[in-house]
């Protein structure tokens, strides 16, 4: 396969803001703008070729931000969703201290509100009145302390109002990015179709069974062991999922994209992965190519925005792209751009 080197694209992060949403929507909505590709008669089959490659980069790279960006939007919703009910508990709360003091102020209030000293003078027995009196005071100073405690509880929940809707706008601007990212893919796909189906069938015939050489039934591999049993287990997870369809933004279990198909078979191990393959590379300890191992993820390209696993002697398993089904590839179908041990 031609391959194409291309500066890592930013986008969406687990700590982006509004503003960098904001930018992440602009810059799907450029790529949006871009004029279709079209394939031109006097094309060969390999300048086709090379265009359809360089699509199919950009699409992962865009279904990578599609990724991310969806991770950001649950992120989002579980603190919504937190923000909402700290809300909800705190008008209960301040409910409740309303109730209270309503209950002492309409006890005062039946007991007339006299003037202490009057009260005094009119009662028959005023060493009773004195002990009720410091009970009075008392129970003023306490009043008083739960008022301030209801002020504070009260500034509390309009900060965390204020909070939650600042979550919501957020929360809204991310989907906006998603659905923008959604088009970007889409476009990037639209467009290698458009290229292929120009060709002439035998031309697009050969394309499809060259491409990458990738083969559905199992090549020999070697008796080399994993490196653990959850590697073991998850290499087992990706192998039973070969011949499944590429369909991006999917995590199993019947379609993958290329970091979908990492996440499901590692979870079928117990191990939590993220969503991207930026951050799978991340996820375990740098080991070089010539010690990989079984359940060993491979990222390719220097942003690493494509990922499989190793299985042994050279072969990898993987997700390729929309219109091909999880299978075995050479491990140096693409450049390596790091080999991680989970």
């Amino acid at each position: 396969m031609a391959s194409h080197r291309r500066p890592a694209h930013p986008g969406l992060t687990q700590s982006a803001r509004v503003t960098v949403l904001s930018a992440a929507a602009a810059t799907a909505a450029a790529a949006l703008g871009a004029a279709p590709a079209v394939a031109e008669p006097r094309e060969t089959a390999e300048a086709v070729r090379t265009k359809v490659d360089r699509l199919y980069e950009e699409a992962e790279r865009a279904a990578e931000r599609f990724n991310r960006a969806g991770e950001r939007v649950e992120h989002l919703r579980e603190q919504v969703a937190q923000a909402q009910d700290s809300v909800a508990r705190g008008q209960e709360r301040i409910n409740r201290m309303r109730g209270a003091l309503g209950l002492v102020a309409g006890a005062q209030y039946r007991s007339g509100g006299i003037d202490p000293t009057l009260a005094l003078l009119l009662s028959a027995r005023p060493d009773t009145y004195l002990d009720r009196a410091a009970t009075l005071d008392r129970m003023t100073a306490l009043q008083t302390s739960a008022l301030q405690e209801l002020q504070r509880a009260q500034r509390g929940l309009g900060q965390q109002r204020a909070e939650a809707r600042r979550d919501l706008a957020e929360l809204e601007l991310s989907r906006a990015a998603v659905a923008l990212h959604k088009r970007a893919v889409e476009g990037k796909l639209a467009a290698a179709r458009r290229l292929l189906d120009a060709l002439p069938d035998s031309e697009r015939d050969a394309f499809e069974r060259a491409s990458r050489s990738g083969r559905d039934e199992a090549p020999e591999l070697s008796d080399q062991a994993p490196s653990s049993a959850r590697a073991a287990a998850a290499a087992a997870a990706a192998r039973s999922a070969v011949g499944k369809p590429y369909v991006w933004g999917a995590n199993g279990p019947s379609a993958f994209d290329c970091s979908g198909l990492t996440q499901w078979s590692y979870a079928q191990a117990g191990v939590a992965l993220p969503r991207t393959s930026q951050a799978q590379r991340n996820a375990g300890r740098q080991v070089p190519l010539s010690q990989a191992r079984p359940g060993d993820l491979v990222t390719y390209r220097g942003d690493a925005s494509h990922i499989g696993m190793y299985m042994g002697n050279g072969q990898v398993v993987h997700a390729p792209y929309p219109g091909a089904s999880v299978r075995y590839d050479p491990v140096g179908m693409m450049p390596v751009n790091a080999v991680t041990r989970v």
